[in-house]
């Protein structure tokens, strides 16, 4: 099993930036790709991006030129650099992870709520 840890979240305007952190922890042998995923009241939870672990990245179109996503392999994290956030980005964001054995997002954090004010 992995667990992940995420923080950063918050209040922030328009315009403003936050970065998100997710720490993994348990059977990191198991974890290949990381991503973000985000959920709004009402709505379908949605890809914002990914990384595998060799470097190559993936994003929705909705945040390109806006996010960034990173990761530490020595300390088995993770990171979105949100900048110019808008209203529309307020959501619960979830750190997830790939499980290279069993070929699919298996591991799920609890969430971080980032609110953007106009």
């Amino acid at each position: 099993q992995v667990q992940l840890v995420e923080s950063g979240g918050g209040l922030v305007h328009a315009g403003g930036s936050l970065r998100l952190s997710c720490v993994a922890s348990g059977s990191i042998f198991s974890v290949n790709a990381m991503g973000w995923y985000r959920q709004s009241p009402g709505k379908e939870r949605d890809l914002v991006a990914t990384i595998t672990s060799g470097g190559t990245t993936n994003y929705a179109d909705s945040v390109k030129g806006r996010f960034t996503i990173s990761r530490d392999n020595t300390k088995n994290a993770v990171y979105l650099q949100m900048n110019s956030l808008k209203p529309e980005d307020t959501a619960v964001y979830y750190c997830n992870a790939y499980d290279r054995f069993r070929a699919r997002w298996d591991y799920w954090g609890q969430g971080t709520q980032v609110t953007v004010s106009s």
